[in-house]
């Protein structure tokens, strides 16, 4: 689990294995198997490096997420929650639900299109994780949304860097899904 607070921003050094060079986030306490939530991805270290660490990306994690296939690209990096930790953020499961579209980043807002299967789950002042990062949505107008970005968030993330046309990858609220299921359920 994750909170969405973004702990450093890393550089990916190459594509396979993904290797991210993360020098402004404290490894010391990593080891193999830990899990770093890489732009909104959950990965499993593989390997500790001088300037970083090597991650494994399974098929699916290809299919389903941006910005984790270009040498030289910046990612957010935060790695797993430990209990007793404060959640300043939201809890993250770094499982990236779909790729969005920004739309528009003016004046500190950011708008996204999100796929219309999960457009249902997002909802005004609901949380949604945007390339790992906890944001809390201020408007929904069908499949777009609106988030408020902080001068601190755009400072210590990827997000002040975003122009129309970038795809995003985009976490919808676990509640949200798990509401869902639950709601879809027939008892037995």
């Amino acid at each position: 689990m994750f909170t969405g607070i973004v702990q450093a921003v890393g550089k990916i050094v190459r594509l396979d294995p993904l290797e991210i060079e993360s020098a402004a986030l404290d490894l010391s306490d990593v080891v193999v198997g830990d899990s770093i939530c890489v732009q909104g991805a959950c990965l499993t270290v593989t390997a500790l490096t001088r300037s970083g660490f090597t991650a494994d990306l399974s098929a699916e994690t290809r299919r389903v997420t941006a910005g984790l296939d270009r040498a030289g690209g910046l990612v957010n990096l935060e790695k797993s929650l430990a209990l007793g930790e404060r959640l300043g953020g939201h809890l993250v499961a770094g499982h990236v639900d779909g790729v969005g579209e920004v739309v528009a980043l003016a004046a500190s807002v950011l708008t996204v299109r999100v796929p219309r299967e999960l457009a249902r789950y997002i909802a005004r002042k609901g949380s949604i994780c945007i390339d790992g990062v906890s944001l809390t949505v201020n408007r929904v107008d069908a499949e777009l949304f609106e988030v408020q970005l902080i001068p601190h968030t755009l400072k210590v993330t990827t997000l002040g860097r975003l122009a129309p046309g970038t795809h995003v990858n985009l976490e919808v609220d676990l509640i949200a899904r798990y509401v869902e299921r639950l709601m879809n359920s027939r008892p037995a």
